[in-house]
């Protein structure tokens, strides 16, 4: 039977060349998954920047550490708090100490330099270190030093701090475009430092911070002593590499899982249909004396064939790819600059026998159903489908979509939310596109019917002809159109969920903000008490600030949680600007000892107290006023701003005050907020700005795995024509005999082909629909005012392009047929 499966496999090469290619192409993918994956494990530890010169860093505490039954819990204070004086002084005894601060400073008018810049004072340049290449050290409060070389000494700049002068210049060093102020300037700037630069030995700067904890200073238990590579959790944003590689595993970790299914997908697709069509063959083989077990065993060489020979072409490619890859994610900015594909063979070893995984059981469901052909179909002759679904691709494919249905409920049922996330609305639609694609011969020939009712009636035989070869060749029909139903299918469901949820999103925000006008920060900046007493006194507007922070409760006894939280400056006034989706108790309620938490919090129940810890970690035990929707997940909780201790106002949402003019209230709201930066924009406008979309990382997955789903139906459309319409030479010579001209033939597979790519289509966007319609009824379970999104032009652009895969390949496959002799070759 080997000798056998090699024979076949030299001489019906092209029957194979789709299964080939489509696994040569996802070893490929895999390998270069695995070789990315691989990278990110080896990912360096990203060294000091900004204090790569100084001896030690000290830092105020910026984590909270909560002990359970089950070890230490972490996480990251929204409010780190500043190293305590007490503290500060000991070390100043030991050398000198800079205290560091940042702040945003932001480019006006058009000026020609970097729009984002960060302040600090200058006496921690030296520690970066930045060295003068041009003028002076500023002396004066309006005197400012720059890095890079966008401005020259002696020239002057309009920022959100005021016209600063340039007094001189550093080089840049590649992670901040900084401006330094004077120290005092920048003390009044940035009242509050987190942490400080001590010039003293570091053996002695941690003594004397063991000794402060030991003398219960108070809030130098969570003071930290940063060191040598430390020193990198002093810089902004630290962690954004593991950030980036963790986005950066998710994409290709996606892509990996679609291409592995779609794989398999293809291999089974081609094995089936050439099994098929190989009827015959068998039979023959069967008469010859083979057994039902070889007939097996030859499908399965010949798997195992094509699966060595495309996993080791796949593994090549994807060393020769990988490179190329990494470089583009580095250049679009989804990966840290130090991005590489490193020496590792684990990678190649997973891709290749994942390979061979796949081949073997792409060929499993086709080698059974050749071991049961018998003697007898050496003698048929019939280009009719009489039994198309098997007792096993009855049992799989109801078996799949009973699954999908139930654990749709199931979820419906116990956690809602759970459909909303990323992993879930990514893998959900695969079982219901495996029903579909087992199940689609039973409605193929009802749905070709419906679809060519009216061509088949229309003067000349092209449309009857269409028609009754597609329902004749159910299994042809299904083959084509089962690569269409994939692709269509992914691209409504995973685009329409991500519609959908931005829809809800944006919903979500509208349906909470009541007020005429919101008022925002710079990012990452706050208002003062001056611009923020300037806001009040506006005539005709109602002011309600609020301050982003976060709270921290332990749930279950093990789970350290953090939610986002705004911080209300004035409660009284939150129900004129904010309609919360409240499912229990009054905004009315809230007070400096309470807080509105929503329904996702293990305790929600109105009136219950819940031990939380603030913002700057402090622990609080607050009484629950009243409860939220869970609805997307971001509608945090409510806390009042003596909850959220330092934490500056970042919004303030207007109503009018009666007989107020909204013009007069707008113009007087934008001289408030000049001089620091803010924005002022209606409550519709920025509802419509602050609805969050899909990350670029997500969307760049996204349209990768449409990619691969888009790649993967031209291989199996292009592979499934050729077989099929070699296989219809005589079918089309009897046409030419009775008198079709070539074009008429041509016009003829045409229009069947575009009949099978719309049933494909049709089933597609059935199977789209059953999971949006699951994600529509979890929104409203979570009382989220938003409908399921349907993606019509990217599905009506997936379509079209399936469509003209499959008119291409089969016309292109036949355009040689129809030029033979007309004598039928009996």
């Amino acid at each position: 039977m080997l000798t056998t499966a090699l024979h076949t496999l030299r001489t019906r090469w092209a029957a194979f060349t789709g299964s080939f290619v489509a696994l040569s192409l996802g070893v490929a993918l895999l390998a270069v998954s695995g070789l990315a994956l691989a990278a990110t494990l080896d990912a360096p530890d990203r060294k000091p920047e900004r204090f790569a010169a100084a001896p030690v860093v000290v830092r105020g505490q910026d984590t909270l550490r909560v002990p359970t039954a089950s070890g230490d819990r972490t996480q990251e204070l929204a409010r780190p708090r500043a190293v305590p004086g007490a503290v500060v002084a000991r070390l100043q005894r030991l050398g000198t100490v800079v205290e560091d601060r940042s702040f945003p400073v932001r480019v006006r008018g058009g000026g020609h330099g970097p729009g984002e810049l960060v302040g600090h004072p200058w006496s921690t340049a030296a520690f970066a270190p930045y060295r003068l290449d041009a003028g002076r050290a500023p002396r004066a409060a309006d005197e400012v030093v720059v890095t890079g070389g966008w401005a020259a000494p002696g020239e002057r700049v309009r920022t959100d701090r005021g016209t600063l002068r340039v007094v001189g210049t550093v080089p840049g060093r590649g992670f901040e475009d900084a401006v330094f102020f004077t120290d005092a300037r920048a003390a009044r700037l940035a009242p509050v430092g987190v942490q400080v630069a001590v010039d003293a030995e570091v053996s002695a700067v941690r003594k004397a911070v063991r000794d402060a904890v030991r003398d219960s200073v108070p809030g130098s238990a969570g003071v930290r002593v940063l060191a040598g590579d430390d020193r990198r959790y002093a810089d902004a944003d630290p962690d954004r590499d593991r950030e980036a590689l963790t986005g950066l595993n998710a994409l290709f970790g996606t892509a990996g899982g679609v291409t592995a299914f779609v794989s398999v997908f293809v291999v089974a697709s081609t094995f089936a249909f050439a099994v098929d069509r190989r009827r015959r063959e068998f039979g023959l083989l069967r008469t010859a004396g083979a057994t039902p077990g070889q007939l097996r065993r030859t499908v399965l060489a010949e798997a195992l064939g094509v699966g060595v020979l495309a996993s080791a072409a796949g593994c090549v490619l994807g060393a020769y790819a990988a490179p190329h890859l990494a470089a583009r994610v580095v250049e679009e900015g989804l990966a840290p600059a130090w991005f590489a594909i490193d020496d590792h063979t684990w990678p190649y070893h997973a891709a290749f026998w994942t390979g061979l995984v796949v081949a073997l059981c792409g060929a499993t469901a086709a080698a059974w159903r050749a071991g049961r052909t018998g003697p007898v179909e050496a003698l048929r002759e019939a280009s009719v489908d009489t039994r198309a679904m098997t007792r096993g691709r009855w049992v799989c494919g109801a078996g799949l979509l009973l699954t999908a249905l139930v654990t749709l409920v199931l979820a419906l049922a116990d956690d809602p939310g759970d459909l909303l996330h990323r992993k879930t609305y990514v893998s959900r639609p695969m079982p219901l596109i495996a029903a579909a694609a087992l199940l689609a011969p039973v409605v193929v020939r009802p749905t070709a019917r419906l679809l060519t009712w009216l061509p088949a009636r229309l003067p000349g035989a092209t449309g009857l002809l269409a028609r009754e070869n597609t329902v004749a060749g159910v299994r042809r029909t299904a083959a084509v159109a089962a690569p269409v139903l994939v692709t269509v299918a992914l691209t409504g469901s995973l685009l329409g969920a991500v519609a959908t949820l931005e829809g809800a999103e944006a919903a979500e925000v509208r349906e909470r903000t009541a007020a005429a006008f919101v008022v925002t920060a710079p990012s990452g900046a706050g208002f003062d008490a001056a611009t923020v007493d300037r806001l009040r006194a506006v005539p005709g507007a109602r002011l309600s600030p609020t301050s982003s922070s976060a709270v921290y409760v332990l749930e279950d006894g093990v789970a350290l949680i953090r939610s986002d939280a705004r911080a209300v400056a004035a409660p009284e006034r939150l129900t004129a600007t904010t309609r919360l989706p409240l499912a229990a108790g009054k905004v009315s309620d809230l007070d400096d000892h309470s807080i509105i938490v929503n329904e996702e919090w293990e305790e929600h129940t109105v009136g219950r107290r819940v031990r939380v810890w603030l913002g700057d970690g402090t622990l609080k035990t607050l009484r629950i006023a009243a409860v939220m929707h869970t609805g997307t997940g971001d509608n945090g909780v409510y806390v009042t701003a003596a909850n959220a201790a330092g934490a500056p106002v970042d919004r303030v949402d207007v109503a009018l005050a009666d007989g107020a003019d909204a013009d007069t209230v707008a113009a007087g709201l934008r001289g408030a907020v000049a001089s620091a930066g803010g924005r002022v924009a209606s409550g519709d406008d920025w509802a419509e700005a602050a609805s969050a979309e899909s990350g670029g990382t997500t969307r760049t997955g996204l349209f990768l795995v449409l990619g691969i789903a888009l790649l993967y139906t031209g291989i199996s459309v292009v592979n499934t024509m050729l077989t099929a319409t070699s296989d219809r030479v005589r079918d089309l010579t009897v046409l030419r005999l009775t008198g079709a001209t070539d074009a008429q033939v041509l016009r003829l597979l045409a229009v069947e082909s575009l009949t099978v790519a719309a049933v494909g289509t049709l089933l597609g966007l059935l199977v789209a629909g059953l999971d949006l319609a699951g994600m529509g009824a979890a929104l409203h379970l979570l009382a989220v005012p938003a409908t399921p999104v349907v993606p019509w032009p990217a599905v009506a652009a997936t379509a079209a392009a399936c469509a003209a895969l499959t008119v291409t390949a089969s016309l292109t496959s036949a355009i040689l047929l129809v030029h033979r002799r007309a004598v039928v070759r009996e």
